[in-house]
């Protein structure tokens, strides 16, 4: 039911906020606002999948139990990936923190 919808990849590397270079981390905050808004477009992807199931469904004769898996299979890939995503995106942030609190980024 779901083939169109494909879950992103996060960003590979997240960098090492007590080594990183500015570059490197605004090159991996790019990498994580385009990662966020595939999440997003997937999310909306299997929404959008399983309403379609669910109104394909009306036309055959799926029982209750069957409609009631195919919505909690969209709730389920649904959180996996939105699980996926906080976890990475807390990673970074952890090594943003790190990064600002180097003596050689700290000003004054």
């Amino acid at each position: 039911v779901y083939a169109d919808c494909v879950v992103p990849s996060p960003p590979t590397k997240i960098p090492d906020g007590a080594t990183a270079t500015l570059n490197e981390m605004r090159d991996t905050q790019k990498a994580m606002k385009g990662y966020n808004d595939l999440i997003k477009a997937y999310t909306d992807c299997l929404r959008l999948e399983a309403a379609n199931a669910l109104v394909a469904a009306k036309d055959s004769k799926l029982t209750s139990d069957e409609k009631k898996l195919l919505e909690r299979s969209e709730a389920e890939k649904n959180n996996r990936a939105v699980d996926q995503a906080t976890e990475v995106t807390t990673r970074f942030n952890e090594q943003v923190r790190i990064y600002k609190a180097r003596p050689d980024q700290k000003k004054g």
